[in-house]
């Protein structure tokens, strides 16, 4: 005898009724192909922040090592997906950013996922700001420890929970520069609340890699952070560097123990020679030319004296991130599908993906944007904006 437990409309039939829900609240999230050529828009919702990502020497550091290693890296790291060309990227990943050891994953997510689950085994203790990136927030799901999470950029709720712990190990888990208002945390005052208590401290530096520190080494870098060994930083190839993929920088010790207990580094398909290739053009290029950190961080404080100027509620950006804050989802939306049509591609940040509720118009400063530009984006932003 048969019992009928979903409705007629089948087993996934609720998903409908989730779509319904997101159509009504204005949260309908659609793909939406990039054109080749840009289609005439000035970008500034992607995160190509050092305008790297067609550079000449970085689109030929993917080709040449997709004609000599192939399309894809054909295995997980450990099997066959590792050819000298990653090797390379870390040794110059881990020496540029003032580090022992660099591993270089799939993705920056990949990344996170490993760093934060293999060094959280259970019974330790994960310490994650409010405001950290999913990928961190996934991470801290997956690890084996508890989570608390404490007020997002107060290193005194950090002191807190550390000290109400109840020994065991202990990590702290942040992100560098927040990705949503383009602030960054405390990390030298993170790091001495660690210390008082014998913690790890992970930093999550997307953001900070090729804006902050001296010629764009980094957050922890800028820190004083880089090379302690209690000290741990996950980075994306996908920003600064024009590339895709990520890495974890730490000791020796710490990148041992990845290789050996890290599932997303394990389980998964080696990084693709190509987009290897391109990162490590991309971070000679910048080694070469420090400048390009220095004026993304330039043209990010240009956008929003601009932005404020005009009367926009803009947060003060610490790296490459400009944040304009919007009245509602809805508002938000038609903000950013205004300003596409007269040829400025904003981001649009706005509930569920913002931790705070707010929704906001999230700009990309890019160390290739002419003052001309800035100009005109600032006219259309501001033109467009509700009233």
């Amino acid at each position: 005898m048969s019992t009928n437990r979903h409705p007629a409309s089948g087993a996934f039939g609720w998903i409908d009724e989730q779509a319904r829900l997101r159509a009504e609240a204005g949260l309908v999230r659609t793909l939406r192909p990039r054109p080749a050529d840009a289609g005439g828009l000035l970008d500034l919702a992607g995160n190509d922040y050092l305008g790297l990502t067609r550079h000449p020497e970085v689109t030929e550091g993917a080709a040449g090592a997709a004609r000599r290693w192939g399309g894809g890296a054909t295995g997980s790291r450990l099997v066959t997906g590792t050819t000298e060309l990653h090797a390379e990227l870390e040794r110059e990943l881990a020496a540029f950013c003032g580090f022992e050891a660099a591993l270089v994953f799939s993705s920056g997510y990949a990344a996170n996922l490993a760093a934060v689950t293999a060094l959280a085994p259970h019974g330790s203790l994960v310490v994650s700001d409010a405001g950290n990136h999913a990928s961190l927030i996934d991470g801290c799901r997956l690890a084996r420890g508890t989570t608390q999470v404490v007020p997002h950029a107060d290193p005194d709720a950090v002191r807190k929970t550390l000290d109400a712990a109840q020994g065991g190990p202990a990590v702290v888990v942040s992100d560098s520069v927040f990705s949503v208002d383009g602030d960054m945390a405390p990390l030298g005052r993170l790091a001495a609340a660690c210390r008082e208590f014998g913690a790890g401290l992970i930093i999550d530096d997307a953001h900070g890699l090729g804006v902050l520190g001296d010629g764009g080494r980094g957050a922890a870098a800028a820190a004083g952070l880089a090379g302690a060994d209690d000290t741990v930083v996950t980075l994306t190839l996908s920003k600064s560097l024009g590339s895709q993929g990520g890495a974890v920088l730490g000791s020796a010790q710490v990148v041992a123990h990845l290789v050996n207990a890290a599932r997303t580094f394990i389980f998964d398909t080696g990084l693709a020679p190509a987009a290897a290739g391109a990162a490590l053009a991309a971070l000679r290029l910048l080694r070469r030319e420090p400048e390009r950190a220095t004026r993304a961080r330039a043209v990010a404080a240009e956008l929003h004296r601009r932005l404020t100027a005009e009367g926009l509620s803009a947060v003060r950006p610490d790296a490459a991130v400009v944040s304009v804050r919007a009245p509602s989802p809805e508002q938000a939306v038609q903000w950013a599908a205004d300003c596409r049509a007269e040829g400025l591609a904003v981001g649009c940040f706005r509930p569920p993906s913002v931790p705070d509720g707010i929704s906001r118009l999230r700009l990309t400063a890019r160390a290739d944007l002419t003052d001309a530009q800035i100009a005109g984006a600032v006219r259309v932003i501001s033109r467009s904006a509700p009233r």
